[in-house]
């Protein structure tokens, strides 16, 4: 079972990484979450740490009041926190290159490890719970992780990942159909349920894409 998390190590866990749950830290705070129930170590180089199913129902649950006390000095963040890119977004300057398929790479092998975790039977086949209420950032990161290019600011060629009014469903945008049709295989073998639509009004081709749940 896993044990209450001190102040301290509250602050560590609600400065997870929103999309993965990868954690920043001292050596000395990590391994203390580790031997929590909180956070494992990726066995996989560089060995990264990540919140448990366990850390991530703390870091949902509403903090607990901390009485006043001085502040503390906060450690810098190294490389900011990862987002996966659901496009359309303003190019950020440095965010390219091997840097940023290392920060990709890391965070899809981390929600694989999450789909391991928390399922019965290790699978890592099928989206775990965290996916089905992050459906958004879900697909997209399965996307960048497949090597898709987003769309930038002004459109053009690259995925756009977007909400629908369907229940745990995002649309899929590309422009080139035959880029169009290879988002949707990466996502099919991602474990989304995948189809192929076209917009009424303005007849541009899309995909509807869902967590596959068998």
């Amino acid at each position: 079972m896993a044990l209450s998390p001190t102040a301290a190590q509250r602050r560590v866990i609600d400065a997870a990484e929103p999309v993965t749950g990868r954690l920043k830290g001292t050596e000395a705070q990590l391994a203390a979450l580790v031997r929590r129930g909180l956070a494992f170590r990726h066995p996989r180089p560089p060995h990264d740490h990540f919140l448990t199913p366990a850390g991530h129902r703390i870091r949902e649950a509403p903090a607990e009041p901390e009485p006043p006390k001085a502040p503390e000095p906060a450690a810098p963040a190294a490389g900011g926190v990862f987002a996966a890119r659901v496009g359309g977004e303003e190019a950020v300057p440095g965010e390219a290159g091997p840097a940023r398929l290392r920060e990709v790479r890391s965070a899809w092998e981390g929600l694989l490890e999450l789909r391991r975790m928390t399922r019965s039977d290790g699978s890592t086949e099928r989206p775990c719970e965290w996916e089905r209420t992050h459906l958004v950032r879900a697909a997209a990161l399965a996307l960048e992780a497949a090597g898709h290019r987003p769309a930038g600011p002004d459109g053009g060629d690259g995925y756009r990942v977007r909400a629908t009014p369907q229940p745990e469903a995002v649309a899929v945008y590309e422009p080139d159909g035959t880029a169009l049709r290879g988002c949707a295989a990466t996502l099919e073998r991602a474990g989304w349920q995948v189809g192929e639509h076209t917009e009424p009004r303005t007849r541009a081709r899309y995909l509807l894409a869902s967590p596959r749940k068998v």
